[in-house]
C-alpha cells in the first residue's frame, strides 16, 4: 500500500520554488528601495551647494577665531560659576563644528587639501581657546573644581553615545538644509566646555581634569567627523576614491569607533559599579541600626586602596561594634577592602526625633558653609583693598560685604571698580561695596547734545564713585551740557551741584564738592 506522506526528496522542487519566489520578492523590494533613495532622496541633494557651505565654516578666518575666543572665555568663566545658563550660551556661540563636519565631508569625497584646512583651523581654535581659559583661570581668585568642572572630567559610552545621536542630526541638518536644527546640536554635543575644562587643568596642573576633559572632547570630536562621512557617504556624496581606498575608510572607522568604544564603556561600568556600591554601602550601615535612626550623610572615595567611607548616623541607641561589623560585610560584598569611619550621634527615642537631629545637623552645616564663605568673602575683600580681614564689614543676614581701599600708586577710580566687578561676579547673591579713596573725576564727552561712548562710561564711573562715597560732585562746563550731566547722575541718586562758568564749548568736568569728608 502506497504512503500518503510524501517523501523529502518529493517535496524538494516545491520548496525550492517557495523559496525562490520569497527571494525574487525580496530582490525586488531592496532594488524599488535603492531606486527610491538614489532618485527621490540623493537625487535631491545639491552637493555642491553643501560642500561649498561646509567649506565656508572650516576657514581659518578673523570671525571663526574670535568667536571661539569669545565662546572659550564665556565657557570657563560660566564653569567657575557652575552656572548652567552660561556653559550654554559658550555651546550657541562656538563655531568649532563647523571645522569638524568638514572633516566628515573632506574625508568622504576624498579632498585632502580639505582635510588639511579643516585639520589647521580646528587645530588652531583648540589651542586658543585652552590657553584663554588657562590665562583667566589662572588669573582668577577661584579655581576650584566646580560640579560643572567636575561634570566633565568623566567621560563615558554614554558621552559617545550622545555625540553620535546628535551629530547624526546635525550632519543630516546640512545635508538637507535644515540649519536651524544646528544650535539643539551645539548644545547637546558641547564642544567648547570640555576645552574651557582642560585650560583650567593646565592652569592648576590637575592631571586627572586635564586627561578627562580632554577624553570628552576627543570622543566629541571623532564622532562628530567619522558620523559626518558616514552621513555624507550614505548620501552619495561624489567621491574620488577607489573602491580600495573605499574598503580601507570603512575598516578604519569601525576600528576607530570600537577603539572610543572600549574604555568609555570601561569607565561606564566603573561608574555603574560606584552607583551600585554606594547603594550597598547605606544598606549595610543600616542594618546595624533601628527603623528610628537616620543615616544623615555618607561620603565614598574609590579612588584610594582601601576604599575608604565615612557616615554620620543619628540613632537613639549607640552601636559601639557597628563600625568593625559593617566593614567587613562590606569588604565581603564589594570585593575590595574597606576602611569604614562611622560617626553617631544619639537622639531622642521619638518616631520624630531622628529626623528633627538630622534636620538640625543640615543647618548646622549650611550655617557653617555659610560662615565659611563669608569669611573667604572677607579675605578676598581684604587682598585687593590692600586691607587686613578685621577692616572688612560683613553682613551674612543681608549678605553685604563693605571694604574701604587703600590708594594704590598709579591706580584710578575705574581700577576700584573693576575690582569690585570681579568680586561682585563671583558671589552673584551678594551685595559687594569696595569704597575707593577720592580719585580725581573723569571729564565727561558730549556729542550732538548728549553724552557719547565715553562721556556715559564717565557718568557710571562718577555715579558708582559718589554712591560708594557718599560724597555730592560739582559739575561746570558748558550749561546745557552740564544741566544734561547732572540730571544723569542724579537719576542714579547723586547730589550734584552745578558751578557757573562761561565756557560754552568742550567736554563737563567734574569734582568733588570741597563739602565733602
Amino acid at each position: 500500500m502506497e504512503s500518503l506522506t510524501e517523501t523529502p526528496a518529493q517535496q524538494s522542487p516545491a520548496s525550492e520554488k517557495g523559496f525562490a519566489s520569497v527571494s525574487s520578492n525580496f530582490s525586488s523590494v531592496l532594488l524599488s528601495f535603492r531606486l527610491w533613495w538614489r532618485q527621490d532622496v540623493v537625487g535631491t541633494v545639491d552637493q555642491a551647494s553643501v560642500i561649498e557651505k561646509r567649506r565656508e565654516d572650516c576657514g581659518l578666518t578673523e570671525r571663526y577665531l574670535f568667536m571661539t575666543a569669545m565662546s572659550g572665555g564665556i565657557a570657563i568663566l560660566g564653569l567657575l560659576l557652575s552656572s548652567p545658563a552660561v556653559v550654554i550660551g559658550a555651546m550657541l556661540l562656538s563655531p568649532l563644528m563647523g571645522p569638524i563636519m568638514g572633516l566628515g565631508f573632506a574625508l568622504a569625497i576624498g579632498d585632502y587639501h580639505w582635510l588639511k584646512q579643516s585639520a589647521r583651523s580646528l587645530a588652531w581654535g583648540s589651542l586658543m581657546a585652552i590657553m584663554l581659559c588657562a590665562v583667566v583661570v589662572f588669573m582668577s581668585p577661584i579655581q576650584t573644581v566646580t560640579p560643572e568642572i567636575a561634570a566633565r572630567t568623566r567621560p563615558n559610552l554614554f558621552d559617545l553615545m550622545i555625540a553620535l545621536f546628535s551629530s547624526l542630526a546635525g550632519a543630516y541638518a546640512m545635508i538637507r538644509g535644515r540649519e536651524g536644527t544646528i544650535v539643539g546640536v551645539a548644545i547637546a554635543t558641547a564642544l567648547m566646555p570640555p576645552l574651557a575644562v582642560v585650560g583650567f587643568g593646565v592652569a592648576t596642573v590637575n592631571w586627572t581634569v586635564f586627561s578627562g576633559a580632554l577624553l570628552l572632547f576627543v570622543t566629541n570630536l571623532i564622532t562628530i567627523a567619522l558620523t559626518a562621512w558616514g552621513m555624507a557617504r550614505l548620501y552619495g556624496f561624489r567621491s574620488s576614491l577607489s573602491e580600495r581606498q573605499s574598503l580601507f575608510q570603512n575598516v578604519a572607522v569601525a576600528a576607530v569607533f570600537v577603539a572610543l568604544a572600549v574604555p568609555l564603556f570601561f569607565t561606564l561600568r566603573q561608574i555603574g559599579w560606584e552607583y551600585n556600591a554606594d547603594r550597598i554601602i547605606r544598606s549595610e550601615i543600616m542594618e546595624n541600626f533601628g527603623g528610628r535612626s537616620r543615616l544623615s550623610e555618607v561620603a565614598s572615595d574609590y579612588a584610594t586602596e582601601p576604599v575608604k567611607v565615612s557616615a554620620t548616623v543619628l540613632t537613639p541607641t549607640l552601636k559601639p561594634d557597628a563600625e568593625s561589623r559593617t566593614e567587613r560585610a562590606l569588604t565581603e560584598r564589594l570585593g575590595r577592602p574597606v576602611e569604614l569611619t562611622i560617626t553617631q550621634y544619639q537622639v531622642g527615642t521619638s518616631a520624630t526625633a531622628a529626623q528633627q537631629a538630622e534636620l538640625s545637623a543640615s543647618r548646622a552645616r549650611e550655617e557653617a558653609a555659610a560662615i565659611q564663605r563669608a569669611e573667604t568673602l572677607a579675605q578676598r575683600l581684604a587682598l585687593v583693598a590692600g586691607v587686613t580681614d578685621e577692616d572688612v564689614i560683613v553682613d551674612r543676614q543681608r549678605r553685604r560685604a563693605v571694604v574701604r581701599a587703600k590708594p594704590l600708586d598709579g591706580a584710578a577710580l575705574s581700577t576700584y571698580r573693576v575690582l569690585e566687578q570681579r568680586i561682585a561676579a563671583t558671589e552673584p547673591e551678594w551685595r559687594i561695596e569696595l569704597l575707593p579713596p577720592r580719585r580725581s573725576l573723569p571729564a565727561i564727552p558730549f556729542a550732538n547734545g548728549e553724552p557719547d561712548d565715553s562721556g556715559q562710561a564717565a557718568l557710571a564711573l562718577i555715579g558708582w564713585a559718589a554712591q560708594r562715597l557718599d560724597s555730592p560732585v560739582v559739575l561746570e562746563g558748558p550749561s546745557a551740557q552740564a544741566a544734561r550731566a547732572a540730571e544723569l547722575l542724579r537719576e542714579q541718586g547723586v547730589t550734584v551741584t552745578l558751578a557757573s562758568t562761561s565756557q560754552r564749548t568742550g567736554a563737563v568736568q567734574a569734582r568733588w564738592a570741597s563739602t565733602a569728608n
